[in-house]
């Protein structure tokens, strides 16, 4: 027949005991690792937006010694370090050219420009016909260019309400 023998152990041996397991290392297939590493890219495109306020002249007379002004704005944000250009078109009116635009009211034409300055001396065009354009380079934030207009004085057109349409164009 067996015998059975137990051990006492003391409760601070015991806790020695415990202690000394708690350290004790793992084996090593336990804390095996592998480790890798990958690579983050982004290709960030060039962009520009554009918006325009409407230009308004108000009331016009022709018995003004003075011609008519008003000012629009284009608003330009392109990506920083972007060289931008920006043009404008003769606008919708029959005839009309980048030099020499006309607002329409039914078959009626009251001619007016748009230049880049406030002296209004250079007229903002496409590049042709002695036009200029404007250009800049992208800050990352919103750019605002004044577009000066100007009716000239003296035009005894018929009465009405006159309108044209112009678009602004940024190559970039």
């Amino acid at each position: 027949m067996a015998v059975t023998r137990f051990f006492r152990l003391s409760p601070a041996r015991l806790l020695a005991a415990v202690a000394a397991l708690s350290v004790a290392p793992l084996s090593s297939a336990a804390a095996a690792t592998a480790t890798t590493s990958f690579q983050v890219t982004a290709t960030v495109l060039a962009v520009c937006n554009i918006q325009a306020t409407n230009l308004a002249f108000g009331s016009y007379s022709a018995t003004n010694a003075t011609p008519t002004d008003a000012t629009s704005t284009i608003n330009v944000t392109c990506s920083n370090n972007q060289s931008y250009v920006m043009s404008l078109d003769p606008g919708v009116s029959t005839g009309a050219t980048v030099a020499a635009r006309s607002m329409t009211s039914g078959s009626n034409l009251l001619s007016y420009g748009l230049y880049t300055t406030a002296a209004r001396s250079t007229v903002w065009g496409d590049g042709t016909l002695s036009t200029a354009t404007v250009g800049g380079t992208g800050n990352g934030a919103l750019q605002a260019y004044t577009v000066y207009g100007r009716v000239r004085a003296n035009q005894y057109v018929a009465a009405g309400s006159y309108t044209d349409t112009v678009t602004v164009t940024i190559t970039y």
